[in-house]
């Protein structure tokens, strides 16, 4: 009996989670400064890829009217434990980067647990490459090319840095450091970056069941029955190993709310970066909760928006170069 109040309550809050974000989401594009022509951006929308017509295999664009050349570029992997959620409930990001001056790449990705591990990470790896590949059709400059993600998204995004850094022998992998691309600044926002661990949270300190729940559903969604290798299920073990990477990684920018069930990851992540040399910042936001940086009404939200915008100022000006 225990077992099966577990798995109503599991499917319940799942179901809950995901139809509460998807509405905010919806809502939210009804303000009027939702609007992108209001900030000066433009929004090109359901772009493909990856051959085949499926929705998975879609990204949409957000750029600045006004360019005068290329600009930086991000591509942005959104949330949702690997299960939910999409590009359409992540437009916020999009728009908030672009009137910035970036040129965004807000991507779809398979969703498990239909598409287990690795396929999530194996579509990004794709979305990566066309990027590389097309980023100057749209006016953006592959040179200067930003990861970015939350949560689970922080996940592929790392395991994306990852890719590019190490040469590693997933077919995937070799896509992006193919490429010869190397990101130049990756900002992986409270992320699950052990996803074959998900007890370690609890083990740490007791967690209320509905969080624990929604933990575990992560890792047995996305991992669950997967045999063979799961490294870059765990970028973040990877990166505690300690070993030296093939190309230098980029300056990483984190942040997590101090509320945040997941925010020892950051910690670890943080931690494992200095080791290795790598530049690192992160900020711990007192009282915070997972993903708070999206309610960009709220004080915190915006304090957080403009120290990572500013710290990415310091790595690369998202000023226009003239193409060419």
């Amino acid at each position: 009996m225990n077992k099966t109040i577990q798995r109503l309550r599991v499917r319940a809050g799942g179901a809950l989670i995901e139809g509460v974000s998807s509405a905010l989401a919806r809502l939210g594009r009804l303000h009027p400064r939702a609007n992108p022509a209001r900030h000066g951006v433009e929004v090109l929308r359901d772009i493909p890829y990856r051959a085949g017509g499926a929705e998975a295999h879609t990204l949409d664009v957000y750029r600045p009217v006004r360019r005068d050349g290329r600009r930086p570029v991000v591509l942005y992997v959104h949330g949702g434990a690997f299960r939910i959620l999409s590009k359409d409930t992540h437009w916020i990001m999009g728009l908030a980067f672009a009137r910035r001056g970036y040129v965004v790449f807000n991507i779809n990705y398979r969703l498990a647990p239909r598409h287990k591990f690795p396929a999530a990470l194996e579509d990004a790896c794709e979305a990566y490459a066309w990027v590389v590949e097309n980023a100057a059709r749209f006016d953006g400059d592959a040179g200067r090319l930003i990861l970015a993600g939350e949560s689970a998204g922080a996940n592929l995004a790392t395991a994306l840095a990852l890719c590019a850094a190490y040469r590693r022998p997933e077919p995937f992998a070799a896509t992006v450091f193919d490429s010869g691309v190397s990101p130049v600044a990756v900002i992986p926002a409270c992320g699950i970056l052990q996803v074959t661990d998900p007890g370690r949270f609890e083990r740490r300190k007791g967690l209320p069941p509905w969080v624990a729940d929604r933990i575990y559903e992560t890792s047995r969604g996305y991992i669950g029955g997967v045999a063979g290798n799961l490294d870059l299920a765990d970028p973040l073990v990877v990166l505690e190993r300690g070993d030296p990477p093939d190309r230098p990684l980029p300056p990483f920018y984190t942040f997590v709310g101090t509320r945040d069930p997941l925010l020892d990851d950051t910690r670890r992540l943080h931690a494992a970066l200095t080791r290795l040399g790598v530049r690192s910042e992160v900020r711990y936001v007192p009282g915070e909760p997972h993903a708070f940086h999206a309610m960009v009404w709220r004080p915190t939200a915006a304090a957080t928006w403009r120290d990572k915008l500013q710290f990415l100022d310091e790595i690369i000006s998202p000023r226009a170069e003239p193409a060419g």
